[in-house]
């Protein structure tokens, strides 16, 4: 009988000791950090194929004006070739002619359509954004790093207006 009293007991400390050891639910924190927030400010342009009987690669690129007033921009391509890197370079003039690299942006995933390290490519310059209607500028997106062979591209700011912006 003292055997079972015993066992009785341990499972009651036991018991008591896993109640206790509950942790107390916190509420979630629903303020941003100093410079987040949401994105508002942006603009958009088309990123058409170069070879629409090939791969048609085509997309968007969109330019975002954070709270810092950096610009984060973000790429999204479709019929991109699975395995490889594309390269996304913003080149000086209108399709076609310029050759001039003003930036190298990340390069795009073929996997996924958009960019392989992070989701925005940031350009820090706080006053980029602003100077993009006025920029004589294009997007390339090429095949991968060792075939230069231009799959899309689309004009950008002066050569071409914005498919979306607000």
């Amino acid at each position: 009988m003292i055997k079972y009293i015993k066992n009785i007991l341990v499972v009651m400390v036991v018991a008591t000791g896993l109640i206790s050891c509950e942790q107390e639910r916190l509420d979630p924190i629903l303020t941003t950090a100093d410079g987040g927030g949401t994105l508002n400010q942006y603009m958009a342009y088309t990123i058409a194929s170069t070879d629409p009987a090939g791969s048609n690669v085509n997309g968007r690129i969109v330019f975002w004006k954070d709270n810092l007033d950096r610009t984060l921009v973000q790429v999204a391509l479709y019929n991109t070739v699975e395995g490889l890197s594309h390269p996304a370079l913003i080149m000086d003039g209108m399709v076609g002619t310029g050759t001039t690299t003003m930036i190298a942006l990340d390069d795009v995933s073929g996997d996924s359509g958009e960019f392989m390290m992070n989701k925005f490519f940031v350009i820090t310059d706080t006053s980029f954004y602003d100077s993009i209607p006025d920029m004589d500028s294009h997007i390339n997106i090429y095949l991968s790093d060792t075939d230069d062979t231009i799959v899309a591209s689309g004009d950008l700011g002066a050569n071409a207006l914005p498919v979306e912006m607000n």
